[in-house]
């Protein structure tokens, strides 16, 4: 047989051949082609799945509840806050995985100062301790937390230092900054 029979057309002495396409490429078509039409039944016709807007909804309904969860801060709702036994408590697990090792384990100061005296080197103020603890004061070694922490957890862990304020715990650091006044 001459290879001339199996030559399908010659254009500008190019030869096309009759081959046959590769199953790998057979069988991504065919597998694209049943895909789509799965998917076109199950979210268009059917309406099995949520659809783009459905799910547009949902992703703004969530941004929506953060935003109203994500109060701004202030005294008041800093001291409600401490009031709160589950921000107490998840303020007191942020405190120990991440403040204990300077101001120790009671808040009574190690290499940070004492926040369980009566004296504060920026402000005893619940909008005071909160903005140390957000934005830290780098030229003192007290890094910026909200950044890491995120605003919730900096809530509590001010809601929790408001209840160490004036408890002044055994084996204190000696009073540093100015007194508090009432």
């Amino acid at each position: 047989m001459s290879d001339k029979s199996l030559v399908h057309s010659v254009y500008d002495g190019i030869e096309e051949h009759d081959n046959h396409l590769p199953n790998w490429w057979l069988f991504i078509l065919w597998t694209s082609i049943v895909f789509s039409v799965g998917y076109w039944f199950w979210f268009h016709i059917a309406e099995a799945g949520p659809g783009q807007l459905d799910e547009y909804a949902a992703e703004t309904a969530e941004v929506a509840k953060r935003a109203a969860d994500n109060t701004p801060v202030s005294d008041d709702m800093l001291l409600a806050l401490a009031q709160d036994p589950a921000s107490l408590d998840s303020g007191k697990q942020v405190f120990q995985a991440n403040c204990a090792a300077c101001h120790g384990a009671q808040g009574q100061g190690l290499i940070g100062p004492n926040l369980t005296d009566a004296n504060w080197l920026h402000g005893g103020a619940p909008m005071a301790i909160h903005r140390v603890v957000a934005e830290g004061v780098v030229a003192k070694g007290m890094p910026a937390w909200e950044r890491t922490l995120g605003a919730e957890r900096v809530k509590a862990v001010t809601a929790y230092l408001l209840t160490l304020k004036g408890t002044n715990a055994p084996g204190g650091k000696a009073p540093q900054g100015e007194p508090e006044q009432p």
